[in-house]
């Protein structure tokens, strides 16, 4: 059996909804295989009109983000969005997301590099 302590780490944004009453309504444990679950956030989190303080939990629960490490999108799309930000911002923009693909029922790891060069044309 794999040493767990030394595999990346899978850092999922918000909990699945559901998983209080302990029915979550989506399975991510295919995201299993990328490394160890670390939840950053309640399922019912909210950026409401002052999100100073989500942006510090955020913040500190992604303290530790490693090139390795991944990023598992749930929740809400803003909080989805500022995650990505922090990331990216304590990553000079490259970090790994973990994509689910509906036809093949499994995720895919996906590099991103925001300062990539290119054509924009391409």
């Amino acid at each position: 059996m794999k040493e767990r302590i030394n595999l990346p780490k899978v850092y999922v944004i918000q909990e699945i909804p559901g998983t209080k009453e302990g029915r979550p309504k989506i399975n991510i444990l295919g995201a299993s295989e990328f490394g160890t679950f670390k939840f950053l956030l309640p399922e019912l989190s909210q950026i409401i009109f002052s999100p100073g303080p989500l942006i510090f939990k955020l913040r500190k629960g992604l303290k530790d983000y490693r090139p390795t490490d991944f990023l598992l999108l749930t929740g809400d799309p803003a909080i989805i969005g500022v995650a990505c930000s922090v990331v990216s911002d304590m990553t000079n923009g490259k970090y790994k997301l973990l994509k689910w693909d509906k036809q093949e029922r499994k995720y895919y790891a996906i590099q991103i590099n925001l300062h990539e060069k290119g054509d924009i044309d391409e």
